[in-house]
């Protein structure tokens, strides 16, 4: 029997808590994209003088080097996923997110002392260890919040943060370049992630311990009846269930495309001179207030419209890849944004792409909480992860060759049909989306032993 929508709505100050800590998360993340385009920085990251006019080939090698301080930033990333997702689940989400947040806020501010590239490498690669958790917290902490009917729901709530971050980032870094210079950009910025580590420390608990929890909302919360499992479950236990390799090939595939527009967009708009109209540091602003706005959008429609399916009765097979194959052929136009001489067309192709990424992105967060018991949800979502990085880190070291190169066109007919193969792939490795038992998890040792080959 379904148990009624409880009057509290105290779960709901959970997932603004996590849309806080993800929209500051990628303002740390998203400023060196920005700053990227300044001529200053580039000229000492380079170690040319000031007064130097840079030339096509330093620009050419200015974006390659780039590219492999993105690849340096997603291996520390990758790397940090498997570790954090395991810290979280045997010391707890509060704890283990609260040093992820300290690591990274501490490398966001080191990054306004760098002097050149080897610098710059180092600092993004900490600030990728420590960013790292992020969303295994966010994703552990909605299993543990929310029943299954609503999680797709919270997630994407707290994944527009994503956007929110990106908005700001496009509004404050110009402005701190260009009137205080290149440093404050991460600087001031790297501030708001210590703060965000007090907020966090001292608003965050369990349901359980949560003295302004209704009784009311707590039965609801764990209408779902899952069975709590004991947390030495191994990385190569998980490996060997089909749900966690659906969940992993839709991020590997996925996640280098979000990867390639949060790290590439402000050069494409920079450096394109067949646009009618060309975006510099002062003009980033508006532009991608529209993409990420509707980004936003997307993640939250996305995301409610997997839950309103199962709401009419839909299994949460037909509800998710169904909401994932719109998501997918939304994405499909985006590659005509390399070939438009149109700027408002590019910017409504990204904003439509982008907002596809992020409703696909918010169900395929809900697959590891529907999949796996909650004991073991951030440890599949660290998986999930790391693959997504080491997608993102052979994209990072082939993006600026083939830009530089070839121009922005293949990198986008690369964004236009991962999707659709990445559901392709999902759809073959886990026709249905059977959750794994807790007694599952218990007694299998068998390699693909999740749906017992």
């Amino acid at each position: 029997m379904q148990i009624p929508t409880p009057s509290g709505r105290f779960r709901w100050r959970i997932v603004a808590l996590l849309f806080l800590a993800t929209t500051i998360n990628y303002v740390d993340r998203q400023v060196l994209s920005f700053t990227m385009t300044d001529e200053l920085f580039r000229k000492e990251m380079l170690d040319v003088a000031p007064s130097t006019v840079l030339t096509k080939e330093a620009t050419d090698r200015f974006k390659v080097l780039y590219g492999d301080v993105d690849a340096a930033f997603k291996f520390a990333y990758a790397i940090g996923f498997l570790l954090v997702g395991w810290l979280i689940d045997r010391f707890g989400t509060k704890r283990g997110f609260s040093l992820g947040i300290l690591v990274w806020s501490i490398a966001a501010v080191m990054t306004g002392f760098v002097h050149n590239m080897s610098g710059l490498r180092w600092a993004r690669a900490f600030l990728g260890l420590g960013e790292s958790a992020n969303f295994p917290s966010a994703i552990k902490t909605v299993s543990e919040w929310f029943p299954k009917s609503e999680r797709s729901f919270a997630s994407g709530l707290f994944n527009a943060g994503t956007n929110v971050g990106i908005i700001l980032t496009a509004f404050m870094a110009p402005y701190l370049i260009l009137e205080f210079g290149w440093r404050s950009s991460f600087l001031i910025t790297g501030m708001l992630g210590f703060l965000l580590l007090i907020i966090w420390w001292f608003t965050y608990t369990k349901p359980e311990r949560q003295a302004s929890l209704s009784a009311e909302e707590l039965a609801y919360i764990r209408s779902d009846n899952e069975k709590r499992i004991p947390v030495n479950v191994s990385w190569g236990q998980l490996l060997g269930y089909k749900q966690t390799w659906a969940f992993a090939v839709g991020k590997f595939m996925a996640d280098p495309i979000w990867w390639f527009y949060i790290s590439w967009l402000p050069d494409f708009f920079n450096s394109n001179d067949a646009f009618d109209e060309k975006l510099e540091l002062k003009t980033f602003g508006v532009p991608f207030l529209i993409i990420y706005i509707v980004s936003d959008a997307g993640s939250i429609f996305f995301g409610w419209l997997s839950t309103q399916f199962m709401s009419w009765g839909w299994t949460a097979n037909q509800a998710r890849k169904t909401t994932l194959l719109i998501c997918a052929v939304c994405v499909i136009p985006i590659f005509f944004a390399a070939q438009t001489s149109s700027l408002t067309v590019a910017i409504g192709l990204l904003a439509l792409a982008t907002a596809a990424h992020q409703g696909w992105a918010a169900n395929m967060y809900t697959f590891a909480s529907d999949l796996f018991p909650k004991n073991v949800v951030a440890s599949v979502t660290g998986i999930g992860g790391m693959f997504g990085a080491v997608g993102g880190i052979l994209l990072s070291l082939l993006a600026g060759r083939i830009i530089t190169s070839f121009g922005y066109l293949p990198m986008f007919i690369i964004a236009s049909c991962s999707y659709l193969i990445a559901l392709v792939l999902i759809h073959l490795i886990l026709p249905k989306l059977e959750p794994l038992k807790a007694e599952d998890l218990e007694s299998s040792t068998h390699w693909l032993a999740g749906t017992r080959l």
